[in-house]
Formats: C-alpha cells, structure tokens, sequence
C-alpha cells in the first residue's frame, strides 16, 4: 500500500526548516510533499481549506500527516472543514493545542497581536476544533531556550523554550511523547525523526 506523508510548517516559518525531518522520512520508505501557507496572513481555518484542496491532489493510499507548532491546529481545522479523507495517521511537533500563553503574552504588547497575524484566531491562542475519529500522536519538547524564554512567567515546567508540554495536551492527543528538545529543535533531531517514523508505521512511539 503506497503511502505519502504530508507536512505542514509552523508559524513564521517557510517548510524549508523541515527539510531535513522529510529527508529522513524518505529514508524510512515514506513519499514526502510538503504544504505551505502564509502563517501571518492566512487564518489556521483559511489555510486548511487550501490544505484540503492541497491533499486531493497528493498520491497514495495512504496519507499521513506530520505537522509542526501551528500546523497541528492547520490540520485540526482540516478534518473539521473536510473530515472525509484517505486513511492516515497524524503526529504532531509541539503544537499548543490549548492554546500558547507566550502567544497570549505576546498578543498583549503593542502591535504585538499586529505581529501574530491572523494565526490568533482558533490557532495560538487557543479554540481550534477537536479531531474526531482520528488521534494524534504527539511529540513535545521538554529542553530549550525560546521567545518564552525572554517572558518571565509565560511557561510553566517542562517547556521546549517556546511551547510548555501541558500546551501540547488535549483529548484528540492518543500518544504523548516528551524528547529533550527545544521548539526548533524537534524539526532536526534525528531521536525526533525516528519516533515520527514509528508512530506512521505502527501507531506507538
């Protein structure tokens, strides 16, 4: 049974940043495309419609899905919008389903909500729609230096510099994984790559 994996980039990122987790993906076997969008001017919802205009015209039987940070709440909105998809697993890396209080943080400052863009509304902040049917796996950074970081108070223990662990859970998440990593850093471990592999492939990190 071909299988396609697909990925799906987080906030102010490009999907350049996950070339090297696509690159180990295809050498565990997997067809890998990758699905971009503008984080700032696109809404999470908004983006998802393109993803699912995007998915119909990807090959395989089977289409996974392997998101980063606000991708996780782009492919949340997708199966809300389009639940109707080919079968496929879901892994998740450090995606604030319950909503970022560094985002939260952020939004507060002056022109800081300008900053964010449209990815506030139903994706950092919080509010994007459960997975229903399909549960995800997910990989959560407990080791590293980010924006949380420089915001005294904005993360609790453990956090990935950027994204606390407890952000990171949520009833649609079926397995949790916590690697010593921080937020960038769980796009170019290979510990990260491996365990993104297995749960495709078996289900389990």
């Amino acid at each position: 049974m071909r299988a396609t994996v697909v990925t799906v980039h987080g906030w102010h990122m490009t999907g350049l940043e996950m070339l090297l987790l696509r690159r180990r993906l295809r050498q565990r076997g997997f067809e890998v495309r990758a699905f971009r969008y503008a984080s700032r001017r696109e809404t999470p919802e908004q983006a998802a419609r393109r993803l699912a205009a995007y998915l119909d015209s990807v090959p395989g039987d089977v289409v996974h899905l392997v998101a980063h940070s606000l991708g996780g709440m782009v492919v949340r909105h997708l199966f809300a919008l389009a639940p109707v998809q080919r079968p496929g697993r879901i892994v998740m890396l450090g995606s604030a389903l319950a909503g970022s209080r560094v985002a939260a943080r952020v939004a507060r400052l002056p022109l800081g909500r300008r900053w964010l863009g449209a990815a506030v509304e139903r994706g950092l902040l919080g509010g994007s729609p459960t997975l229903h049917g399909r549960g995800v796996g997910m990989i959560a950074g407990n080791r590293g230096f980010g924006l949380g970081s420089l915001l005294p108070g904005a993360l609790s223990r453990p956090h990935d510099g950027t994204i606390a662990v407890a952000e990171t859970e949520a009833p649609d998440v079926v397995r949790h994984l916590q690697v010593p990593y921080g937020h960038f850093g769980l796009l170019i471990a290979r510990p990260v790559a491996d365990a993104v592999a297995d749960f495709l492939e078996h289900g389990e990190f």
